[in-house]
This record gives structure tokens, C-alpha cells and sequence, in this order.
């Protein structure tokens, strides 16, 4: 993986781990060369609950993604996600020395190291201090503060961290096998980087990824983020409420719910049935379509009901200009657009990767999503890496690992 523009993206699912191998071109646009896949054992709710089968699992996806792109994979770039993953908004200020009135790198990192000068629980660490706004002796709306002259400089940042112990077991899964981790990334700002063009950033839109056993949500207003975080609800559970309520076993609730499920009520003729056909160990059965049809809108519901709840805490949905962007394997429910807008009241959109091309089947499944979004935030870090606008800030996560 000599390639400069070559970027690998890794994602450790509840139910699947997804490796993404891309390639990045001078316009922007990243080609993807491979997707390797396998399934996902030892994760539970986006974090690992068995350290040996979840590397055994990576280690498939690795290979898997290795003889579909015909490149030897050195390093990756590694999603975390769970509901330990909280979030805030701060602002950082510092004044610089009487005898330099012109503001430099130094001072940029100074204000953001001040704006995490803040308490959090004691086994957290930082994932991400994204830059919002700079201010400059009052002057508000700094793009780049760099070069400017000014004596106070202050700065507004959304700031995520994790428990450490979390993130580094996801780290050292991956360094077992053994592979370089050049940056681990918030799911949602991963899938966000390839959803979202910068133009409905600037409009205000929300991401949300939904996976197996995780929601991971992202907003964002006036091109910055102000709100992030992770619901422990997924597709999963929708999967064990079919297969508890319908008394199937959970494969063929799998089956079903992929197959015939959707979030829509009232839109099939009254007594409609669906006929799951008999298998090894299975007697056969018939359902009634509205029934499965319930049981998975009342689960979306609760979802987007408690996400709505979370995110009302404060007023940024009322910023949101281009509406809201749902992906994730759990996007592919029909009629899920449709119960966002009701629940939120605002245009939503069944999303997947954009500026992207390769493997066709990859680019337009949303359960890609965050995958290709990490190659897309490596391919920024690689061509946008002096202003640092992400940051590498979990070296510490690498303390005692070596």
C-alpha cells in the first residue's frame, strides 16, 4: 500500500464488519477499488464484547477487501462508535502576548487545547475537536484566523469523547492483526463526509445512520457540526421484535424484515398474508402483513422519537435547511423516509455515498456509508492536513498499547 492515495476504510458493525479499499483523484472524487465484508461476531450495540472473535471476524473482512482490490492493506482508518460517545459545544479563548499581534498556528491549537480545558468523566478521553466558528477581537464569522492581526482570539468548537477503555479495545483489535491505525473517526462524521454535499452543510441538514445496533447521528448548521451522538437502537432490534412477536426464529425475521417489512401502516388490503415457507427445523408459517408491518414501525418510531428528544434539547432543528439524510443498512426499510418527515416534521431522504465511483454495488448501498466516509476523511486529512481541521487528537488512546 506504497500509493499515497490509497485509503482504507474499516468499519466494525454490530452485524457486519465492512472494509472499504479507495483510492483518491486530484478532482476530489474517490474511486473505491474493493469492499470486502464478512460477519460480524463478539460486537454487541457498536462495541466489541469478545476481543478474539471480533479480530478473527476483521481479519476475514481484511483479506476479504485485499483480494477484491488486489492491494495488501498496511493500515486502516477505524470507526468507533456506542453510547458512551457524548458530545458538547465550547468555546476556547486566548490572548496573544503583548509584543505579536499576528495570529499563527501555535495560536489556533492554544485555543483549541483551551476549549477542551473542560470537565469530563475521568475514564473518557477526546475523539474530536471540530472547529465551528472563529472570532477575532470580536470580528465574528473567521474562516482562518491564521495571518490576521488581532489580540484575542476565540473559538467554538463540538467537541465528542468516548470512554477510553472503549475506543482502545477497538484499536487494539485492529493492531493485533496486526495493522497501523492511522485515526480513529466518529461513525456519523464518517458517513456524513460522503452523504452530505458542503452546500446542504452550509443549508443545515442531519444525518442519520442507522446500523445494526447502533443510531448514529450527526447535525449540521451553517457548515458546522452542532450536534452528534449514538442511540443504542438498530435494526437488530427490530429483527428480535419480529422474531419474538411473530414466534419466527431470528434468521427468517431477518429474512422478513429485508424482504416484506415496512415502516408504512394501513396500505395493504385487510387480511393480507405473507407465507414463510417451510425449512430445516422450520414448520412454515403464514404472517399477517399488517402485523410485521406494526411491529417494525412502532420500533422505527421509538428510534426516531427518542432521537427527536435528544436532539430538542436544543434548537438546531429549526436551522435545518435541506432537511434530514437517512442511511445505514436499516434505511433500506420502506416508507422509513416517510415516518422521519411525520416524526420531525421536515424533508427526509434515503442517502448514500456521493463523489464516489468503482465498485458500483458499493457506492449506491447506504450500509457503505461509513466506510467510503472514511475514506473520504482520510482523503481530507491527506490534502487538507496544515489546517488540520479534524485532528489527531487521540494519541494518548495509544498509551500503553505498543
Amino acid at each position: 500500500m506504497a500509493n499515497n492515495n490509497l485509503m482504507v476504510g474499516l468499519e466494525i458493525g454490530t452485524s457486519k464488519i465492512c472494509v472499504v479499499v479507495g483510492e483518491g483523484r486530484p478532482d476530489g472524487t474517490i474511486k473505491i477499488l474493493g469492499v470486502g465484508q464478512a460477519p460480524s461476531r463478539g460486537v454487541r450495540k457498536g462495541e466489541i464484547v469478545d476481543f478474539e472473535t471480533a479480530m478473527k471476524c476483521v481479519h476475514e473482512a481484511v483479506v476479504d477487501a485485499e483480494q477484491k482490490s488486489d492491494v495488501m492493506i498496511r493500515s486502516v482508518y477505524v470507526a468507533v462508535a456506542g453510547s458512551h460517545l457524548q458530545s458538547f459545544n465550547n468555546r476556547g479563548c486566548i490572548t496573544l502576548p503583548e509584543d505579536r499581534d499576528e495570529i499563527d498556528e501555535r495560536d489556533v491549537q492554544d485555543v483549541k487545547i483551551n476549549a477542551r480545558e473542560v470537565s469530563i468523566p475521568a475514564q473518557n478521553a477526546f475523539l474530536h475537536s471540530l472547529i465551528q466558528h472563529y472570532h477575532v477581537d470580536g470580528q465574528n464569522g473567521v474562516l482562518n484566523p491564521i495571518g490576521m492581526l488581532g489580540q484575542k482570539l476565540e473559538a467554538d468548537f463540538h467537541i465528542i469523547h468516548g470512554v477510553r477503555t472503549r475506543i482502545q479495545n477497538t484499536i487494539r483489535c485492529v493492531k493485533e492483526l496486526p495493522l497501523d491505525v492511522e485515526d480513529v473517526v466518529f461513525g456519523g462524521l464518517a458517513s456524513a463526509q460522503v452523504v452530505l454535499t458542503q452546500h446542504q452543510k452550509d443549508l443545515g441538514a442531519l444525518v442519520i445512520d442507522m446500523g445494526g445496533g447502533t443510531t448514529d447521528y450527526i447535525l449540521y448548521a451553517d457548515s458546522a457540526v452542532k450536534q452528534s451522538g449514538c442511540v443504542a437502537l438498530g435494526g437488530d432490534h427490530i429483527t428480535n421484535d419480529i422474531s419474538m412477536g411473530l414466534r419466527i426464529p431470528m434468521a427468517r425475521a431477518e429474512k422478513l424484515k429485508i424482504e416484506e417489512g415496512s415502516c408504512t401502516l394501513g396500505n395493504c388490503l385487510p387480511g393480507e398474508m405473507i407465507l414463510l415457507k417451510d425449512d430445516s427445523g422450520f414448520a412454515g408459517k403464514e404472517i399477517e402483513r399488517e402485523m410485521l408491518n406494526t411491529i417494525v414501525h412502532l420500533r422505527v418510531r421509538e428510534g426516531f422519537e427518542l432521537l427527536k428528544r435528544r436532539l430538542d434539547e436544543e434548537s438546531y432543528l429549526n436551522y435545518l435547511g435541506t432537511g434530514i439524510f437517512i442511511t445505514g443498512g436499516c434505511s433500506l426499510l420502506s416508507g422509513i423516509d416517510h415516518l422521519a418527515e411525520e416524526i420531525f416534521e421536515l424533508p427526509a431522504h434515503v442517502a448514500h455515498a456521493q463523489t464516489t465511483w468503482g465498485v458500483t454495488s458499493a457506492v449506491e448501498d447506504p450500509q457503505f456509508s461509513t466506510a467510503i466516509g472514511l475514506v473520504r476523511f482520510a482523503q481530507v486529512m491527506h490534502t487538507d492536513r496544515p489546517s488540520r481541521r479534524f485532528g489527531r487528537i487521540f494519541g494518548r488512546l495509544f498509551s500503553g498499547m505498543r
